[in-house]
C-alpha cells in the first residue's frame, strides 16, 4: 500500500518555502558584519523572501527579475518595500544584472543558487518531514536552482540514509535533469515554462555535483501535467499551488503502477499568476493559505 502526504509551504510568510533560506542566510551575513543593502535575482519567490528578510532585519533591498514577471510575485516584492528592477528575458540575465549592480554598489548579493547558507534553511523541511513522519520512504522535490533539493536531501539522508529523493523539473526547463543524467553541467538555450520557479537554464557545477550525490531519481513533467496537478490540488485538497509547487504532485501522478511506501510531496508555493489560476482552478478559494 502507498500513502502520500503533502508538505505544504504556502502558509509561510511570502507564500513559499523561500523565506527559510533567505532569513537564515541574511541573518548569518549580518552576524558576520554590517550590511547596508541586499540584492537578489529571482523569478519572484526568492526575491519576495529576500525582501521580507530585509524588512524584518532593517536593511534595504533591490530585487532583479526578468522582464514581465509574475504580477503576484512582483506586487509582493514591492509591498515588502524592496526596489524591483526588470532586467532581461530570463533569470540568467537577471542574475547577470544583479552581479553588475553588486559590483557597483557594494550590496550583499544573496544568490539563491550559490549561497552556502540557503540550503541550511531549506534543510529544515527535510528535518520536519522525518520528525513528523519518520516512516517516510521517499520525498519528491521540485528542482529550480537546486537549493531546495540540496537542503532537503542533506537533512533527510542524514536522518534516514535509505530514503529516496526524487527531483522534478519542467520539461521545458530541463537543465538540471540533463546535468544530473550526464553527471556534468549542461546548459539550455531557453527555460520557457509556466513554472517560473523551475525556469533555470545555467546550472552551477557545484550544485550538479551535489545533486548527483544526493538525488536518487529525477522526473520531467510537462506543462499540461503541471496544469492538471494545479487543478487536482485545488479540487481535492483546496490548495492553491503555482506550477513549480504542483510539479511533485504531477510527477507522482505519472506513475501508472504505484508501488508501496510512504511518500512526501513538497507543495512549495501559492503565488500563481492570475490568468493561470483562472484557467486551471477558477472555483478555488482565494486565500493562498487555504
Amino acid at each position: 500500500m502507498r500513502e502520500v502526504y503533502l508538505k505544504v509551504e504556502s502558509d509561510l510568510p511570502t507564500g513559499s518555502f523561500k523565506v527559510r533560506g533567505a532569513m537564515y542566510s541574511l541573518s548569518e551575513r549580518l552576524r558576520r558584519g554590517r550590511v547596508s543593502e541586499v540584492t537578489a535575482a529571482s523569478t519572484g519567490n526568492h526575491g519576495a523572501a529576500v525582501a521580507y528578510a530585509a524588512r524584518v532585519l532593517g536593511i534595504g533591498a533591490t530585487i532583479f527579475v526578468p522582464d514581465r514577471p509574475n504580477p503576484v510575485k512582483a506586487q509582493r516584492i514591492r509591498e515588502l518595500g524592496a526596489r524591483l528592477i526588470e532586467s532581461g528575458p530570463d533569470l540568467s540575465m537577471a542574475i547577470d544584472a544583479a552581479y553588475d549592480y553588486t559590483g557597483r554598489s557594494g550590496a550583499f548579493f544573496l544568490h539563491d543558487a550559490s549561497d552556502p547558507d540557503v540550503p541550511v534553511g531549506t534543510a529544515t523541511i527535510g528535518y520536519e518531514i522525518l520528525t513528523e513522519r519518520p516512516e517516510t520512504t521517499a520525498i519528491y522535490v521540485p528542482v529550480g536552482d537546486s537549493a531546495l533539493i540540496r537542503g532537503v536531501a542533506s537533512a533527510a539522508k542524514y536522518l534516514q540514509p535509505s530514503i529516496r529523493i526524487v527531483g522534478v523539473v519542467a520539461e521545458r526547463a530541463p537543465a538540471y535533469f540533463l546535468s544530473w543524467q550526464s553527471r556534468r553541467v549542461i546548459e539550455t538555450e531557453t527555460a520557457d515554462t509556466i513554472a517560473d520557479g523551475l525556469a533555470v537554464r545555467r546550472p552551477l557545477a557545484a550544485n550538479v555535483a551535489a545533486i548527483c550525490d544526493l538525488v536518487d531519481d529525477m522526473r520531467v513533467v510537462s506543462e499540461e501535467e503541471m496544469r492538471s496537478a494545479i487543478a487536482f490540488l485545488a479540487a481535492h485538497e483546496q490548495l492553491i499551488a503555482e506550477p513549480a509547487a504542483a510539479a511533485a504532485v504531477a510527477a507522482l501522478r505519472q506513475e501508472r503502477e504505484p508501488g508501496a511506501g510512504r511518500i512526501a510531496l513538497l507543495v512549495t508555493g501559492a503565488n500563481i499568476a492570475p490568468d493561470l489560476r483562472q484557467s486551471t482552478c477558477p472555483s478555488a478559494r482565494s486565500d493562498p493559505r487555504a
